[in-house]
């Protein structure tokens, strides 16, 4: 028994089972009908005109609904072709009238009334067949009896068999009657291929047809064909649209097995992929893998373009069919959402690549057109931005017309349309006044216009410019006073620049000093302290520097490298490098002074302080330390006595009893006023108690040397 195609669709899903199909002896098209009906094919195939809908004057016949099954068309048991079965619907329309005098004979659906119980309707029904490559039409002739004529009932069905087409392919087909009375019936149906179904022992180009596979790897999509080594075959790509021909992308001739790689930029929905083998009269097998792939609607719709066909016509540009809605909408300078304009351009569905035109007497450059897919904004163009310029400051007004000639104007604004004479706090209702002036003395260019509403676009340019005017009228207030008030207390204001540009200065200055804190990497709590000193400083006008915050790169470069990178730096921006001395490090320097060659490797694999002995140690020796090295050390860890005496060439201070002095010391020229710098010694040392405090009250804990992390900026 034939399997109905629509119960082949929904068993073969994605897993398509494997389904046996009736066999049709014979190469000869036929055609039969429903009881009641009889029905005739015309010999040979017909050209597809369907022309212009026409009125019936009485009851007509009219195709209602298409059904198509697959069946096998076999000239011998083992040489068969897949072929579609397709049965039309048939019902009708209209009513039965008196018979006229005047001649019948023109009509597709003719009433013939020899006797009342001979009468009978007859039409003229055209069957369209469409799938790459080929294209079919066929022309059957329909009569059904006066009695079983029941206007708006189904009268019974005609079949045809059948019009061959290739595994894999997706096909196409129309229904309608000559004339036409009413718009063509149709129906898109993708065929199964070789694996589907139960051909193989049936149709021979399946024996040795090459099976394809998609698989996706990241970014990349592969097509697999698994053919032997010595089998030749074709592989095209093209898109499969709906209007025109395909449009062949690729084509190339083969030996297998091979395996394709995609890129997922090149994939769209209409995407398809045929495959056959290289021998005479081989069945194509057509597969389009991409329909519901994400990757290939994100690609379709980036592809996808507006463009403006003069002068009111517009165009969607894209490979493949787009389900797509579009509105007008008038985007104001500045940014901001684009106001929907419904009443021009109420929200339609688009079709690609066809011309619609906009209902609009004049362009504006503020008029956009918004296109939206998959339930959002997919693309806005603003058509005439590069004909007409850069978009306005225009007020967009609705004019609505009432009976006797009254009418209401409000002005789009993105809190709503706002009326002109109304108290609200929106520029348009501000100067209402002035523009329903500017739109009676004709200032306006009107952008569209119906029976009962018109919309305007009011130029904003002169109200602009007045308000400048204001602005820079205020500026010139102001500047007057400032003189006055110069001239009034000359005095006090010349030594409030005076004070005002020393700090600039010192600021300027100070931003600029960079400071590379070298210290020995003790145990955690001495680390806490030298990050508390670091982060406090980084609150003046100083850059700072600590192997602390760099361990990553410490890791990475090795302390002696990520030392001197670090000191050229400082150096050569005018920086200083501070060195605070601890217990660790005092005995790190002796131990350096008595033996450099034992002292020279490093004690930890983030100590910068061991790595950096053989670079500092020289500069103090050579005499180049002053004005480049800083020494500090921490009240309560050490007296000034246990500092080495070859780093007193510099100044060594106590913090934070010293920090004035320290921080002036860092900030080199243009130092602040003692006040200013007095009030920044005490931040820091508020910053800076704490981690002392807890260091002293706890000088035994080893600590990790891995814990110290960033606490300022």
């Amino acid at each position: 028994m034939p399997v109905p195609w629509f119960l082949l669709s929904l068993a073969l899903g994605r897993s398509p089972m494997v389904l046996s199909l009736e066999k049709l002896m014979g190469p000869q098209d036929t055609a039969r009908c429903s009881p009641g009906l009889s029905c005739h094919l015309w010999d040979g195939d017909v050209l597809c005109l369907p022309g212009s809908i026409v009125s019936a004057s009485g009851p007509v016949l009219v195709p209602t609904r298409l059904q198509t099954e697959l069946v096998l068309r076999c000239h011998q048991e083992t040489d068969c072709d897949l072929c579609v079965r397709v049965a039309i619907y048939l019902a009708v329309h209209g009513h039965w009238e008196e018979p006229k005098d005047e001649d019948r004979s023109g009509r597709a659906a003719d009433l013939v009334l020899e006797e009342p119980r001979n009468a009978f309707l007859q039409a003229q029904v055209v069957l369209s067949f469409q799938a790459y490559p080929t294209a079919r039409c066929v022309l059957l002739e329909v009569q059904v009896p006066a009695a079983l004529v029941q206007p708006g009932q189904s009268v019974g069905s005609v079949v045809f068999d059948c019009f061959e087409a290739a595994l894999g392919a997706e096909v196409r087909l129309w229904s309608y009657t000559q004339p036409r009375y009413q718009k063509e019936l149709n129906l898109t149906q993708q065929l199964p291929d070789c694996k589907g179904l139960e051909v193989r022992d049936s149709i021979q180009s399946c024996w040795a047809l090459p099976w394809l596979s998609v698989s996706a790897d990241g970014d990349d999509v592969h097509l697999v064909l698994d053919v032997s080594e010595e089998q030749h075959f074709g592989l095209s790509l093209y898109w499969n649209q709906v209007q025109g021909p395909t449009k062949p992308w690729w084509h190339s001739n083969l030996t297998g097995p091979r395996n394709i790689t995609l890129n997922h930029t090149d994939l769209f929905p209409c995407l398809c992929i045929q495959v056959w083998p290289l021998e005479p009269d081989s069945v194509r097998t057509s597969l389009c893998p991409f329909r519901e792939d994400p990757r290939a609607h994100r690609n379709l719709w980036r592809a996808a373009r507006l463009r403006l066909l003069p002068p009111r016509g517009w165009q969607l540009n894209a490979p493949c069919l787009l389900v797509a809605e579009a509105t007008l909408c008038w985007q104001a300078p500045g940014g901001g959402p684009c106001l929907s304009l419904v009443p021009p351009l109420s929200r339609e569905n688009v079709t690609v690549n066809k011309t619609l035109e906009l209902p609009l007497m004049n362009a504006h450059p503020n008029l956009c057109v918004q296109v939206s897919g998959w339930e959002r904004l997919q693309l806005q163009e603003c058509l005439w931005a590069d004909s007409l310029g850069a978009l306005k400051d225009d007020m967009l007004l609705l004019e609505t017309r009432g009976p006797q000639d009254n009418r209401s104007l409000c002005a789009l604004e993105p809190s709503g349309c706002t009326p002109l004479l109304s108290r609200a706090s929106t520029r348009a209702a501000r100067l209402g006044e002035q523009l329903l002036q500017d739109l009676q003395s004709g200032q306006c260019l009107q952008l569209w216009e119906d029976d009962l509403r018109a919309l305007w676009a009011c130029p904003m340019d002169k109200y602009v410019h007045q308000r400048w005017a204001l602005v820079w009228l205020a500026c010139l207030l102001l500047a007057s006073a400032l003189f006055l008030l110069f001239l009034v207390k000359k005095n006090q204001v010349k030594e409030w620049l005076r004070l005002l540009k020393e700090d600039l200065r010192a600021g300027a200055v100070a931003s600029g000093r960079a400071a590379l804190l070298l210290y020995s990497a003790e145990d955690s709590g001495f680390e806490r302290l030298v990050g508390a000193l670091a982060s406090a400083l980084c609150q003046l006008p100083l850059r700072v520097a600590v192997d602390l915050w760099s361990r990553r790169e410490l890791s990475a470069q090795g302390p002696l490298a990520w030392f001197h990178a670090q000191r050229r730096q400082t150096l050569q921006e005018g920086g200083v490098v501070v060195l605070l001395f601890s217990p660790g490090a005092v005995a790190l320097c002796h131990e350096w002074l008595q033996d450099g060659a034992s002292a020279s490797a490093p004690h930890g694999p983030h100590d910068a302080f061991a790595a950096s002995l053989s670079c500092v140690l020289p500069d103090f020796l050579q005499g180049r330390a002053p004005g480049r090295y800083v020494g500090a050390y921490f009240d309560g860890l050490l007296h000034s006595e246990a500092v080495p005496a070859l780093f007193r060439s510099v100044p060594v201070f106590s913090l934070p009893s010293q920090l004035p002095d320290f921080l002036g010391t860092l900030q080199g020229p243009g130092t602040p006023r003692p006040g200013r710098l007095g009030e920044r010694a005490k931040r820091v040392s508020r910053a800076l108690q704490p981690a002392l405090d807890q260091l002293l009250q706890s000088p035994g804990d080893p600590g990790d040397p891995e814990d110290g992390t960033r606490v300022g900026t």
